[in-house]
């Protein structure tokens, strides 16, 4: 169990034990909160992390093998609390091996002043350099890695990391060698292969590289695809847009050919159509989440669909919170929020269940510029165990850090 109030928030100083009979949970709650809550069915893979919804960032997690009530040994000073049921697991890996599976407290705040990690040091081809950055993609370790787009390369960074980053994919020029690429446009880890799946667009196909040591060159997944966004299930089935053709399709790894899940009805503005679809994301249903960057909104494919919902934007162009402008990077939580970069707004923005008719803005929305609470076409964006969210800033030519307060 937990100390909540009425209101969904959690009594920070809550003292909380583990009954040594039955494993459950037992919290000494303060004024204004009562001792609720559930841990049923959790499967505890990792670190409990947030501080609104279990443990802090070091704790140690297991759970009872009769009751699935949740133990957490903190560390600092965190208290233990908070249910960490499946709907409030904060660090679940996918098969892909990122940290795509996490929970992110409704009503969180993130500083509104960005921590450059990566770039911000002007164009250029210098590894602490990026040229018009599209997605990224942070692991388990938080550890990032970069679509480079006109540096035809893909930039590594590891968490700690104060030296420069490192180039694990391309970086040999302009071309369709197995060793190059051309224009890459997003990428992601699997962990299984270890190695890095890759948008290399302007080489119509998508390539993989292994991220072992000495490795000088991929090898083709798929070809004839204008592919832009990428994304693996933990099914280990791989989803690919195809700009082109106006479609995403989902593909067992070693297949050519695919399912259609998205799409494929030509460009235009229908529910059944997309124009210009850009990135992409799979939540834990297989539902597909699209954002459809020319008619500025964020579609929902649920799983067979033959049309999808429009659940953010299609309000025309325009800077109102029911609005989009060109939105691209797009992440969905185990809640079912979700994050847009709206990038002809500057601003990243969050959608909850209950916000049925208009976002929230959560950074950003401090007009075009370069100041660390600013964006100039923010594009890709996703978030690490702890909730911390990483924006690629592409017109200003860099990856920043927002922490979670």
């Amino acid at each position: 169990g937990y100390c909540g109030d009425n209101n969904g928030g959690y009594d920070p100083n809550a003292l909380c034990s583990e009954d040594p009979t039955t494993s459950a949970i037992v919290c000494t709650c303060n004024a204004g909160y009562t001792n609720t809550g559930s841990a049923d069915n959790v499967v505890c893979t990792d670190s409990c992390t947030i501080k609104n919804g279990g443990c802090g960032p070091h704790a140690a997690c297991s759970h009872h093998a009769n009751t699935y009530a949740v133990k957490c040994t903190d560390k600092a000073d965190y208290t233990n609390r908070g249910s960490a049921s499946e709907e409030r697991r904060t660090d679940t890996r996918s098969a892909s091996g990122d940290i795509r599976i996490v929970t992110i407290p409704a009503n969180a705040k993130w500083s509104q002043n960005g921590m450059n990690i990566v770039g911000g040091n002007g164009v250029g081809v210098a590894t602490n350099q990026l040229n018009w950055p599209q997605s990224l993609f942070v692991d388990a370790d938080q550890t990032v890695v970069i679509a480079d787009y006109w540096n035809h390369r893909i930039i590594q960074w590891k968490n700690g990391d104060t030296t420069n980053e490192q180039v694990v994919a391309g970086g040999n020029g302009q071309g369709n060698g197995l060793n190059q690429l051309n224009r890459p446009t997003d990428v992601l880890i699997d962990t299984e292969t270890n190695s890095l799946i890759i948008c290399d667009r302007e080489n119509q196909r998508v390539v993989r590289w292994s991220r072992l040591s000495g490795t000088t060159q991929g090898e083709i997944l798929l070809d004839n695809i204008y592919c832009w966004g990428l994304a693996m299930d933990e099914q280990k089935y791989l989803y690919a847009s195809d700009t082109g053709k106006g479609e995403i399709r989902r593909y067992q790894l070693g297949e050519k050919n695919g399912i259609l899940v998205a799409g494929g009805n030509g460009q235009g503005d229908g529910l059944n159509q997309l124009s210009n679809l850009f990135n992409l994301f799979v939540d834990r249903k297989h539902n597909v989440y699209v954002s459809d960057y020319s008619n500025h909104r964020v579609m929902k494919w649920n799983k067979c669909a033959k049309e999808g919902i429009v659940v953010a934007g299609g309000q025309g162009q325009g800077t109102a919170l029911t609005q989009l402008s060109y939105p691209y990077g797009i992440f969905v939580d185990t809640l079912g929020t979700f994050y847009v970069a709206d990038s002809g707004n500057n601003r990243v923005m969050r959608w909850t269940h209950r916000d049925k008719k208009q976002g929230t803005v959560i950074v950003g929305g401090n007009g075009q510029g370069a100041s660390t609470n600013q964006f100039y076409s923010p594009h890709g964006l996703s978030f690490d165990r702890y909730g911390n969210l990483y924006v690629v800033d592409c017109n200003n030519h860099r990856v920043e850090q927002f922490s979670i307060e």
